[in-house]
């Protein structure tokens, strides 16, 4: 890496004065301290993995144990003290609960006892006789392992060493082998228990169980209303915009009305007497409320800013013709997210070890239990800082990435001969030169994203003294750190954006950012701040048709299970995509804002100094600035004729 080699310094002087612009000229290593400080938080990371690898049992999370110590699928070893541990397991490889339908935790334990059985019961066991013909048959025994399968109608205690009757049926899940009952309510409420979460996610799954064909269909849909979405703006145009918009305000009437149709049916229905109607009902009201805000405050702001579509329009098709010097740039968010995604399961996978690497311990009956190690907890809290600092280093990389092929191929003097490959070369400067100044940008968000964590968790902790005054300290404070995130994002790119101009640090780069933004922010803000917003919009529609296709769907199973839950999941879920594949769209708009007024800063336009910009991208700012200034004359002779007039008499 060049960072530990040479080095390409911006200026030399040894006497300071004010620094200039100086877009791709001088390149170096910045904030080399802050990559050496990212390897030894990694080497930290790295040390947890390994300890995760070596005192966690991979094959108890893998595997699944029953409740004497005995891994199923293994032979073990014998636990002192506890007479049922060290059998071989080897043709047992299944995990079955004895009381998979009423499952509870008592004590940080369940209240069910867990056995390792040769196969799960595929269909519904009511008696004893049953649970004995199937041990007999199948050769899966669901009993205590010291009751022989002749006496389990036999012995008077059977009904407390068998599972409790009925057995419903139940599968094998794919990878860990746990036998999981299939009825939807049994399923729900053995899910969530194992999740500790019983109050919030039995509904919620229960109700995923039910319509999980129906989630799986909406959440095809919202990926393939984002990719239409993309093109749509890739190939934007006046026209498609006026529809584009007047689809937008449709569909946000159109849930709307439905949402309030929908309540007043539930309303008007005499025979709602499920509670799982009345969920549905209560929830229906909020979410069209909550619609029935958003469309009228975005209804306000279209008729405000309609008057800039032209404007927009042309930006979208400078914006496109950037993209398509480089039109790899729109897979941007599919590697980031593969990455993204091996990151999450390496780090669930050494959480899920971390969480298994425990001592054994023989409590009553003869069962064994594993007490965490002592420091696990600390290493839990370390490993989490792991996951929000690298997942947003990953993030960054990828603004860093978008930024850099964008200012490469705006600085071209050679509009006919564009840069070869942008995206790699910007990405080879990163790895060389910039990986410190992303990696400090990313700990800035990680910096003001685990006080949120933290308040979160002490807000569910002292959840039963909560009173009004301190619901509104903590809401405030939230909402202080939630700004000071978006805030500190917005600058984030401002200074990636300056860092692939100048080559210059973290810091300096903001701060020049910050400087040249206060000076020209009058220029295209307004234009740009629309375009921002026609990309919401965009990411709004995505959301409509998503949860219309949603309402459609559920309200035909209303009586089923509580479906409001798994449809805002849904929407979370399209608006989550549709956010992934348009921000795109909206860090190229930035880039070049700022490369726009660095360009004015630099060079006047004359043949000593040209633009870099070329003449499409010049003709839209002088219309602006034409736009712009007409309405700044309008409204400084209005502001005369208020202060010049004069109250007279009136004349007849």
């Amino acid at each position: 890496m060049q960072c530990f080699g040479a080095e390409y310094l911006v200026s030399a002087e040894s006497t300071p004065r004010q620094r200039e612009w100086r877009p791709q000229i001088y390149r170096r290593c910045t904030d080399k301290t802050w990559l050496f400080l990212f390897f030894l938080f990694w080497t930290g990371l790295m040390f947890i993995t390994g300890y995760s690898v070596v005192a966690g049992a991979v094959g108890r999370l893998l595997f699944g144990y029953d409740s004497f110590g005995n891994v199923c699928g293994k032979k073990n070893s014998p636990v002192e003290g506890a007479p049922l541990s060290g059998q071989d397991m080897t043709l047992k490889k299944h995990v079955f609960f004895m009381n998979s339908c009423n499952l509870e935790i008592k004590d940080i334990r369940l209240n069910s006892i867990v056995l390792c059985v040769s196969s799960c019961p595929e269909e519904q066991l009511d008696t004893l006789e049953e649970v004995q013909l199937f041990a007999n048959n199948n050769g899966s025994f669901l009993c205590i392992y010291s009751l022989n399968s002749f006496d389990y109608t036999r012995n008077p205690n059977a009904d407390s060493l068998c599972p409790r009757l009925p057995v419903p049926p139940s599968k094998s899940f794919p990878l860990f082998n746990r036998c999981i009952p299939q009825t939807p309510e049994c399923y729900s409420l053995f899910t969530s228990v194992l999740i500790n979460d019983v109050d919030s996610l039995h509904r919620i799954l229960s109700g995923i169980m039910s319509g999980r064909d129906t989630v799986l269909g909406l959440c095809i849909l919202a990926l393939a209303l984002s990719l239409a979405m993309m093109f749509t703006f890739r190939f934007i145009s006046t026209l498609l915009v006026h529809i584009f918009i007047s689809l937008v305000i449709l569909g946000l009437l159109f849930v709307c009305g439905v949402l309030w149709w929908l309540y007043y049916d539930y309303t008007s229905d005499l025979s709602t007497e499920l509670d799982t109607e009345r969920e549905n009902m209560k929830c229906l009201l909020g979410f069209a409320i909550v619609s029935t805000v958003i469309t009228a405050v975005l209804l306000i702001l279209i008729f405000v800013l309609r008057k800039r579509i032209k404007l927009t329009v042309e930006l979208f098709q400078v914006t496109n013709k950037a993209i398509s010097s480089s039109p790899f740039l729109l897979l941007q968010p599919l590697w980031t997210f593969a990455i993204l995604i091996f990151f999450w399961v390496l780090w669930v996978a050494v959480l899920l070890s971390l969480g298994t690497a425990g001592a054994a311990q023989v409590i009553e009956g003869g069962q064994v239990e594993y007490k965490p190690l002592s420091g696990i907890q600390y290493m839990w809290w370390y490993h989490l800082i792991g996951l929000i600092w690298t997942s947003e280093f990953i993030l960054a990389c990828q603004q860093m990435t978008i930024a850099g092929a964008v200012v490469t191929c705006y600085f071209n003097r050679n509009k006919n001969d564009p840069p070869d490959h942008p995206i790699l070369s910007s990405l080879s400067v990163l790895c060389c030169y910039h990986q410190g100044t992303v990696i400090k940008g990313s700990f800035l968000i990680t910096l003001v994203r685990i006080p949120r964590i933290i308040l979160i968790y002490v807000y569910n902790t002292v959840k039963e003294k909560r009173n009004a005054w301190s619901k509104c300290v903590f809401r405030c404070c939230f909402c202080c750190f939630w700004s000071l995130d978006k805030y500190l994002r917005h600058l984030n790119q401002d200074a990636y954006t300056t860092t692939a101009i100048n080559g210059t640090d973290f810091c300096t780069s903001a701060r020049d950012a910050l400087r040249i933004l206060s000076k020209n922010s009058s220029q295209l803000t307004s234009v740009n701040c629309f375009g921002d917003f026609i990309i919401f919009l965009g990411k709004v529609l995505v959301v409509c048709f998503t949860v219309f296709g949603g309402l459609m769907a559920f309200n035909y199973n209303r009586a089923l299970q509580v479906w409001t839950i798994p449809l805002l999941l849904v929407a979370f879920f399209a608006y989550l995509v549709a956010h992934s594949f348009l921000s795109v769209f909206e860090t190229v708009l930035d880039v070049l804002f700022l490369c726009f007024v660095v360009d004015l800063e630099t060079n006047d336009g004359s043949s000593g100094k040209p633009y870099f910009m070329d003449q499409e991208f010049l003709s839209f700012v002088e219309r602006s600035s034409k736009l712009n200034d007409a309405r700044a004359q309008k409204d400084g002779n209005s502001l005369r004729n208020e202060e010049g007039t004069e109250l007279r008499p009136i004349v007849r």
